[in-house]
C-alpha cells in the first residue's frame, strides 16, 4: 500500500525488511500492512515565545527579557532528520515545540547572566546573535534548526531601566536647553550679520545697477548706431543682391530659352532623323526597290517595245515609201496626162502646172498618212535621239511628204518651191 504525505511532513517506516527504518520527506512510500508500521512526524515552523522573567545581570540587576524564535525539524538533511525521528518522533507539535522552548530559554537566561543590562539594552542586536548562536548549536544536536531569533522585550520591576533614561533625558534636555540658547544666539548673530550683509549687498546691487544701467545705455547707442549702419549696409546690399538677383534670373532665363531651343533643335533633329530613318525604312527602301524593279521591268519593256516600233516603223517607213512611189507614178501619169492636155490645147503655162500640183499634195499627204488609220493601238517609245513620243509620228508623215516636191521636180522638170515663191512674190 502507498502512503504519501506533503512537504511539510515526514514518513518514517519501519518493520519487515525496514532495517534501517526508512524516512521520507515530502514523497510517497510503499508499506506492506501487518509487517511494517509507517510513523509521521510534522516539519512545521513553530514560533516561540522565549520569556525568561526576573533573570540577575552580571551586575547583580534583575531584568525581565522576552524573545521570539523561530525553529523546524530540518527534513532536508538526513542525520538532523535521524535524530530528529530518535528523540520526537511519536510526540506532538507541542511537546516539541515545549522541548525546544526549554532549550532556548536556559540558553537565553545564561546569555543575560553574562552581560550587564546596558549591553543588554543598548546593543541588542549582539544579544540576539549571541543566543541564535549558543542555541542553534545545540538543537542541531536534536535535529532542529533555528530559523531566527529576535529580541522583543526588556523591563525589570526596580524602574532600573526607567533611572537609566531619565539620567540620559536629563542630559538630552540639558543639552537641548543649551543647544537651543547657543541657536537663539547664532541665530541673533547671523541675522544681524544677515542684516548687515543685505543692506552692503543692497547697496552695492543698487551701484552695480547703476554701472550695469549706465553701461546699458551706452551699449544700447552703439548698438543703435550699428544697428543703423548695418541697416542701411544691408539696405544698400539688399538692392544691390536684388539688381543681381534680377540679372542673375534674367540671365538663367535667357540660358534656359538657349537650352530650350537647342533641346527644340535636338528633338527636331531626332525627330528628323527619326523621320528620315523611317521614311528610308518604310518609302525610300521600298520605293527604291520598286523603282529598281519597274527600270528592270521598263527596260525590258523599252527593248521589246523599241524592237517592235522599230520593226512597226519599218514596215510603216516600207508601206509609206510604197504608196508614195504609187502617188508618184500617178502623179506622173497625170502629168503626162496634163502635159498632153497642154500640148492638145496648145500651151500650159508653169503656173497652171504648180497650181494643180498644189492641189494634189493634200491628196498625197493623205495617202501617206492612210496606213495610221488601221492603227489599233500606239506605243510611245522614247527614242535615243530627235523627237519622244506622239509627235514622232507627224514627223514620220511629214518626212514622207517632204520628199514629194523633189519626186514632182524629178518627175516634171517643176520647182514646186520655186514656183510658190514667185506666185507669192506676185500676190504681194
Amino acid at each position: 500500500m502507498f502512503f504519501t504525505c506533503g512537504p511539510n511532513e515526514a514518513m518514517v517506516v519501519s518493520g519487515f525488511c525496514r532495517s534501517p527504518p526508512v524516512m521520507v520527506a515530502g514523497g510517497r512510500v510503499l508499506v506492506v500492512p501487518c509487517l511494517q508500521q509507517i510513523q509521521r512526524i510534522s516539519l512545521n515552523t513553530l514560533t516561540l515565545n522565549v520569556r525568561s522573567e526576573k533573570v540577575y545581570t552580571r551586575h547583580g540587576v534583575p531584568i525581565s527579557v522576552t524573545g521570539i524564535a523561530q525553529v523546524k525539524i530540518q527534513g532536508q538533511n538526513k542525520e538532523m532528520l535521524a535524530a530528529a525521528c530518535q528523540m520526537f518522533l511519536g510526540k506532538s507539535e507541542a511537546e516539541i515545540a515545549q522541548i525546544a522552548l526549554e532549550t532556548l530559554e536556559g540558553h537565553q537566561r545564561a546569555i543575560m547572566a553574562h552581560m550587564t543590562v546596558e549591553e543588554i539594552y543598548k546593543d541588542r542586536q549582539k544579544f540576539s546573535e549571541q543566543v541564535f548562536n549558543v542555541a542553534s548549536s545545540d538543537l542541531v544536536n536534536m535535529g532542529i534548526s533555528v530559523v531566527s531569533y529576535t529580541l522583543k522585550d526588556i523591563h525589570d520591576d526596580q524602574d532600573y531601566l526607567h533611572s537609566l533614561g531619565k539620567g540620559r533625558t536629563a542630559q538630552v534636555q540639558r543639552d537641548a536647553r543649551v543647544g537651543e540658547a547657543e541657536a537663539k544666539r547664532d541665530a541673533g548673530i547671523r541675522e544681524a550679520r544677515a542684516r548687515q550683509e543685505q543692506v552692503s549687498a543692497q547697496l552695492l546691487s543698487e551701484a552695480a545697477m547703476a554701472r550695469a544701467q549706465r553701461d546699458f545705455e551706452l551699449q544700447q547707442a552703439q548698438c543703435d548706431a550699428a544697428v543703423s549702419a548695418r541697416k542701411a549696409t544691408a539696405d544698400l546690399a539688399y538692392e544691390l543682391q536684388v539688381a543681381r538677383t534680377k540679372q542673375q534670373i534674367e540671365e538663367q532665363r535667357a540660358q534656359v530659352l538657349v537650352v530650350e531651343r537647342a533641346q527644340r533643335a535636338q528633338l527636331q533633329e531626332h525627330e528628323i532623323g527619326r523621320r528620315e530613318l523611317e521614311l528610308e525604312a518604310t518609302v525610300r527602301k521600298p520605293a527604291e526597290a520598286e523603282r529598281y524593279r519597274l527600270e528592270r521591268l521598263a527596260e525590258a519593256q523599252r527593248s521589246q517595245v523599241i524592237l517592235q516600233a522599230e520593226a512597226e516603223a519599218e514596215a510603216m517607213r516600207v508601206t509609206g515609201a510604197a504608196k508614195a512611189a504609187a502617188v508618184a507614178a500617178r502623179a506622173r501619169a497625170e502629168a503626162a496626162q496634163a502635159a498632153a492636155k497642154a500640148e492638145a490645147f496648145g500651151q500650159y503655162q508653169e503656173a497652171a502646172v504648180v497650181e494643180m500640183v498644189l492641189q494634189r499634195l493634200p491628196q498625197a499627204a493623205e495617202a501617206v498618212a492612210q496606213p495610221l488609220l488601221g492603227t489599233r493601238r500606239v506605243t510611245v517609245v522614247a527614242g535615243a535621239s530627235g523627237d519622244l513620243g506622239v509627235s514622232r509620228l507627224p514627223g514620220e508623215v511629214l518626212d514622207v511628204v517632204t520628199r514629194l516636191p523633189g519626186a514632182i521636180e524629178a518627175l516634171t522638170g517643176v520647182s514646186v518651191t520655186q514656183a510658190a515663191q514667185k506666185k507669192s512674190q506676185c500676190q504681194g
